[in-house]
């Protein structure tokens, strides 16, 4: 069995749907057969929680695996969904730039720890998606060093391609510096709303400017999407038949279609 891909989903701007589409996407493929991990990265704890998972257990923490306190394996917990497993945020994460500002070799924690387990711990995994925070932080930088791909979520509103260019650069940057094998997988528009000429705007100009990189799948929105989460779970096991799940369910089937094709190549 090869060694799971680990995917960062990025966008420095907030509320643009990283989260749920990390929860959804995972889920989906979870149910599909695959053996996910998602790690929450983001301080905030919403894929913790959206998972039924408490986002204030610091033993299970990835603070606690990032300083070292712990080892990756008494972190790991099970979620309610077969085949899906959690590594949980805390609060303390937002500490953390300020702690190891004297570690000249910070970005690269996160990597060393995940390189370290890939061929055991890990081995068992297809996926290891990793929510970041929406900020282009150490902890962002921490997820691009560490990842092999990048799955961008971009809302269709007016200035969600200004924003993706400024994350193209430092995309750029981190690959020149510290990952040049960091590509990007897809770009996903999400909250799309077929009455608005906006959407259809932005989705004209997103596959003019990144062509087969944005994902036919587009997610639309759908006020489910916002309710599951407080429910700790993800909305394609809430509400399986609603708008955003069979999205969320055709995303994921495109994703390892995509998946097909590259491993054919």
């Amino acid at each position: 069995m090869s060694s799971p891909t680990t995917l960062a989903i990025i966008n420095q701007k907030g509320g643009v749907g990283k989260t749920t589409t990390v929860i959804n996407l995972a889920a989906s493929l979870s149910i599909m057969g695959q053996k996910n991990l998602i790690i929450d990265l983001d301080p905030q704890g919403n894929a913790t929680t959206g998972l039924g998972k408490n986002n204030n257990d610091e033993d299970k923490s990835i603070y606690n695996l990032l300083i070292k306190k712990t080892n990756i394996e008494n972190i790991i917990q099970k979620t309610e969904i077969e085949n899906l497993d959690l590594i949980g945020s805390h609060v303390n994460l937002s500490g953390l730039e300020v702690e190891t500002a004297n570690d000249s070799n910070r970005a690269f924690v996160l990597k060393e720890i995940l390189n370290s387990k890939k061929d055991s711990t890990l081995k068992k995994y297809d996926n290891i998606f990793i929510d970041c925070p929406p900020s282009l932080s150490l902890l962002t930088i921490m997820a691009l060093v560490a990842s092999d791909e990048l799955l961008v979520p971009l809302q269709t509103e007016f200035f969600a391609l200004e924003g993706i260019t400024q994350l193209v650069k430092t995309i750029d940057r981190i690959k020149e510096n510290l990952n040049p094998s960091l590509k990007i997988r897809g770009i996903l528009l999400t909250m799309f709303d077929k009455r608005n000429k906006l959407s259809t705007e932005v989705d004209r100009e997103a596959r003019n400017y990144f062509k087969e990189k944005v994902y036919q799948t587009v997610i639309q929105r759908n006020v489910r999407l916002s309710e599951a989460p407080s429910h700790g779970l993800p909305c394609v096991v809430y509400d399986k038949n609603c708008v955003g799940s069979k999205s969320y369910f055709k995303l994921a089937e495109e994703f390892l279609k995509k998946n097909q094709v590259e491993s054919a190549a």
